[in-house]
């Protein structure tokens, strides 16, 4: 989809579709619409009139122009009440109307957004959300299709501006169509079969996103981890005949400082619980339990084009969890990269395992904060559903850091307690820790498990197992994996560069 910035009079512009923007005051004086309305003869105040809903949040209507404007249709565009208007919302809402839009067939879609902006509101950040909105919305997995895909893809979106503003709304431009790509990107991995999306196809992604960036890659092969002694994610690889891969992504945007974020993003790009075998009703769902490690490779995408003042490692360890005559059994006891021993309890609990060696190697690699996101507990969708990511951490400032960064984006997260308290059920009689404490709290003792890794670094866990995915569409989410995490993670190197 190729993004323009015109000046034509909006009576004038070409395109399929026409999207303004209409509050659920219905009030059109002085805006676009009213403008419309007068070319059209008053349909818009006809249809305001006869459903005075059309103005709630996400309601779409169409009006066909037969000639009158140069736009074929004119698609209005529901935007609820004026004073509850927020960025995220303003991105959903694109979304909404660009899939709209694409299922109605339009090539050409044109939209302005100078009727959005406010004191709050810049021209720049509202034009970002607009344009990253409309990239997630119009977002669609086709690789498998042998037939035309029902809805087509849009091939322009046109934003019209007055002269003065266009450079300003060209950086938001700029800025949304990176995010929104990296977002897709991380769909892609989360999206793609297991029997394609293999930790060796992971480590291509991986060394495609480092050419274009121009990004320092290091990938470890199955020596290369025996040779660091990473025991616990060798133990999860055993039972698979795919190899595995550590891949490390360096982006460095302040040399003179050294200092580096690590973001840590689990890679098991097929769990089916090993020996612990999952049931097989949705196993086929667990494709995507390498979505932290989409994630990551998503956010070094982006943060290598918009190059923020900070320095980041990219960390996805990446295995199968199969099992096999070679499988790693309940009642292991194995070691790991740090030296401490685990007894194995399940080897359904394999995220945390892989991730412990990988955030030790993020250590010695000279982190000294880390951000890990994982698929990691059903009990964090139990605990907090489809909405929210759960997050655990070791650092109220970090955390704090992370939280801000998610509310400037809207992917929303929760930070849950860790007392000493939970730390109980993780310790082992046989070994330093059990890979599991059981049903009780999943979410936090398993976040708590990987702190045991991290010692006194500044760390935030992030749980996204029941953000990761979408049963439906729903604002800027379509069906499939959603990407969650990688606007987050830019956001927050933004924020850090910036200080």
């Amino acid at each position: 989809m190729q993004i323009k910035v015109i000046t034509t009079p909006v009576a004038q512009v070409t395109c399929n579709t026409l999207l303004i923007h209409l509050f659920e005051d219905n009030v059109i004086q002085g805006t676009v619409a009213s403008v419309i309305d007068k070319v059209l003869g008053g349909h818009i105040s006809t249809l305001i009139s006869e459903q005075p809903d059309c103005g709630k949040f996400g309601e779409i209507n169409i009006i066909h122009t037969w000639g009158a404007l140069s736009a074929q249709s004119i698609m209005i565009l529901g935007m609820g009440p004026r004073a509850e208007l927020t960025t995220d919302k303003i991105c959903a809402l694109s979304a909404i109307g660009m899939r709209a839009a694409q299922k109605r067939h339009s090539k050409s879609v044109a939209t302005m957004i100078y009727d959005l902006t406010t004191e709050e509101f810049d021209l720049q950040t509202t034009a970002q959300a607009v344009v990253e909105g409309a990239i997630l919305g119009a977002y669609q997995f086709n690789y498998y299709k042998t037939t035309k895909p029902v809805s087509e893809m849009i091939e322009d979106f046109i934003l019209i501006e007055n002269k003065t503003k266009k450079s300003t709304m060209i950086k938001g431009i700029q800025r949304g169509e990176i995010i929104g790509e990296s977002v897709n990107l991380a769909r892609d991995l989360v999206n793609h079969p297991p029997i394609y999306m293999t930790p060796t196809q992971m480590a291509v992604q991986a060394q495609k996103i480092a050419k274009k960036n121009k990004l320092e890659i290091l990938i470890l092969e199955q020596e290369d981890m025996e040779k660091e002694g990473m025991q616990a994610l060798l133990a999860v690889a055993q039972g698979s005949s795919q190899s595995p891969k550590m891949i490390v992504l360096k982006y460095i945007g302040d040399p003179n400082n050294h200092t580096f974020t690590a973001f840590v993003g689990k890679g098991v790009t097929f769990d089916s619980g090993g020996i612990s075998i999952k049931p097989s009703l949705n196993m086929g769902e667990m494709k995507g339990d390498m979505a932290g490690g989409a994630a990551v490779l998503g956010t070094m995408l982006g943060i290598g084009q918009l190059k923020p003042k900070v320095n980041i490692l990219g960390i996805i360890p990446c295995t199968e969890n199969m099992p096999s005559g070679h499988a790693y059994k309940p009642g292991d006891v194995i070691s790991s990269k740090s030296g401490k021993t685990i007894e194995i309890i399940t080897t359904d609990a394999e995220g945390r395992l892989i991730l412990a060696d990988a955030i030790t190697y993020a250590k010695q690699l000279g982190a000294t904060q880390i951000i890990d996101l994982a698929t990691l507990t059903g009990a964090c969708v139990v605990a907090l559903g489809d909405i929210a990511s759960g997050l655990v951490s070791n650092n109220k400032k970090l955390c704090c850091q992370v939280v801000a960064a998610s509310e400037q984006t809207g992917e929303k997260m929760w930070e849950l307690p860790n007392f000493a308290e939970y730390k109980e059920q993780i310790k082992s009689d046989i070994a330093d820790l059990k890979n599991s404490g059981g049903r009780k709290a999943g979410a936090i003792t398993a976040g708590l498990f990987i702190g045991e890794f991290v010692n006194d670094t500044p760390w935030v866990h992030i749980d996204i197992a029941g953000t990761s995915d979408s049963d439906k569409e729903s604002g800027y989410h379509v069906k499939g994996g959603t990407g969650v995490g990688v606007r987050t993670l830019i956001q927050l190197a933004q924020n850090m560069g910036t200080k």
